[in-house]
């Protein structure tokens, strides 16, 4: 049964970077929209925050693809969004019902350290209002939704 590592954290945990360092998930599919954002960006010249309201619904299409592709591969996936709701994860889980899924929870940070690592990614300017809104909203994953197992970084 192939596995699904959900990353469950608001922008600046650290779901990214824990992905980097960790060896053992070589290979394995890395599901974002991030990386088709980033490109396309810097294909127009752009940064990220410029380009992210006019590509986001395109780079969602595109990671999508990229999942269903994973999925017919039979491919273990790292699913990098940040996934604070019981609905949004619903979502994954309905797309890849087959798959063994592991929750991987990222605590948010203390405010200051949080405002320091957003502003240490230069072009990806996320506004105060939406990270207050996913601190807000952010619903604790639990096995009920169907996690096989609980992961907390």
């Amino acid at each position: 049964m192939p596995k699904l590592y959900m990353l469950v954290g608001v922008p600046g945990s650290g779901k990214s970077t824990w992905i980097k360092d960790q060896v053992w998930a070589l290979g394995l599919s890395v599901v974002s929209t991030d990386p088709w954002v980033e490109d396309y960006a810097r294909s127009q010249g752009k940064t990220y925050s410029e380009v992210f309201e006019e590509y986001m619904p395109i780079a969602v299409r595109l990671m999508t693809n990229h999942a269903l592709t994973a999925q017919a591969n039979n491919n273990d996936i790292i699913w990098d969004q940040t996934s604070t709701t019981r609905a949004s994860r619903a979502k994954k889980f309905r797309m890849l019902p087959e798959y063994s899924a592991i929750a991987v929870v990222f605590r948010t940070p203390e405010p200051e350290e949080l405002a320091r690592r957003l502003a240490g990614r230069p072009g990806k300017t996320i506004p105060s209002e939406v990270i207050a809104r996913m601190i807000r909203d952010w619903e604790e994953p639990d096995l009920s939704e169907g996690f096989e197992e609980i992961w907390r970084v």
